[in-house]
């Protein structure tokens, strides 16, 4: 018999808890990961990982491999493997719908508005919608008004230009979803949906829902997005389960779960590898520097806005932290041999991420059913699946909740 949803929140929190020790440190932030003694044999697996399989680990964390040796990799995978929610009609979208909306974006939309089951004449509501592209698109499939919160003002102008340029029947609101008043728009026989919304405005639209008892389709994003610093579960049985397992998440924590991405040019992935090797060679010299082996963090820096060379991404990053380099003493600075430093520590860290990608999954799956439960609670009838492959978006965990 398959196991229920409440049965797969449990043991996933189980799971959670027994490896936290392995998966909750950063290894950027640490010399010696705090797990490396009493996990050697993992330790020298990793360590030891040629380029071609930890590219191929990368990819896909739950290959098959010897990390399974150590790790519970068999049952995560079982833990987290979702159906696909196929629609009986998934035929191409008129290429012309997807105009001034970027081409994967367009792929994703295309492929969540046929997971979209809305019932013939039910009035649909789009949350947290940009310009409107979901809204405008399930207008023109249903033909039917669709309805549009939004809260930028600019955005919401564009998106009502669009429409009326392209004779779609969008109503384009302007709305702060967090605002208590949010949950008028909430129609009880309606039907609501947020492709990507994230943090605390998908979890605000679920607890509005819950009282007001719409259909719902929501692929949520950005766990991490939320002023909360500690993560509180929305479902009483999330609750009871982190409780009595002690699983106190941080916001820190969250944002592993949206970690992975497949979308980035061969570009963009030289250039982020470059600025995380620059990155750990600062902090290498900085713990020299200041005699404390101590991470100190840096703030982000755009890729176009990279110093030229290592040498000045180091004096940029110590003037962010008032640190005196001492170029000027006779001690001197050796750039070469640090950014090298940097290099080696950058396959070191990537190595030693392996055990936290494996666990990336998991922790979405069981942010993802604390949500269901929270529906579940409140009288919903609940699926959850997959609405598009993980090379289209990683982020393609879909909740479809009804109330009899």
């Amino acid at each position: 018999m398959p196991m229920t949803y409440a049965e797969r929140f449990q043991r996933l929190t189980a799971l959670l808890t027994e490896w936290q020790p392995l998966w909750r440190p950063l290894p950027f932030h640490h010399r010696q990961m705090p797990w490396a003694s009493r996990h050697s044999g993992l330790y020298r697996y990793l360590m030891l990982l040629d380029e071609a399989n930890w590219i191929r680990l990368e990819r896909d964390p739950f290959a098959t491999s010897g990390i399974g040796t150590w790790l519970p990799v068999a049952e995560l995978t079982e833990l987290t493997q979702l159906p696909s929610r196929h629609a009986a009609d998934e035929s191409a979208l008129p290429n012309r719908w997807g105009d001034h909306i970027g081409g994967r974006k367009w792929q994703q939309l295309e492929a969540f508005v046929h997971r979209v089951e809305a019932k013939p004449g039910q009035a649909m509501l789009e949350w947290c919608a940009g310009k409107g592209h979901l809204a405008r698109t399930l207008s023109r499939l249903h033909g039917s008004e669709v309805t549009a919160l939004e809260w930028q003002a600019e955005l919401c102008e564009q998106g009502r230009q669009l429409a009326e340029r392209q004779g779609v029947a969008l109503k384009l609101i302007q709305q702060d979803v967090i605002a208590p008043d949010a949950g008028r728009w909430l129609d009880p026989q309606g039907h609501v949906v947020a492709l990507h919304a994230c943090g605390d405005l998908h979890t605000r639209l679920l607890q509005r829902a819950a009282e007001t008892g719409c259909d719902i389709t929501l692929a949520p994003c950005c766990y991490q997005r939320t002023a909360a610093d500690h993560y509180r579960p929305l479902s009483q049985l999330g609750r009871r389960l982190a409780e009595s397992h002690d699983l106190q998440l941080e916001r820190d924590d969250l944002a592993l779960a949206v970690q992975e991405t497949v979308t980035a040019s061969a570009a963009v992935s030289r250039q982020r590898e470059r600025a995380n090797a620059w990155r750990l060679g600062f902090d290498l010299l900085q713990r020299d520097v200041r005699d404390c082996d101590r991470y100190l963090p840096v703030p982000s820096l755009a890729y176009g806005r990279m110093p030229a060379s290592f040498a000045d991404f180091c004096r940029w990053a110590a003037q962010q932290k008032g640190l005196s380099l001492p170029e000027s003493t006779n001690k001197g600075i050796e750039w070469e041999e640090w950014e090298a430093a940097g290099w080696r520590r950058l396959a070191e860290v990537q190595r030693l991420e392996l055990v936290r990608h494996l666990f990336r999954r998991p922790l979405e799956v069981w942010l993802v059913l604390d949500r269901l439960m929270l529906l579940e609670e409140a009288g919903y009838r609940v699926r959850l699946g997959t609405f598009c492959e993980r090379e289209l978006t990683p982020r393609n965990l879909l909740i479809q909740a009804t109330r009899p």
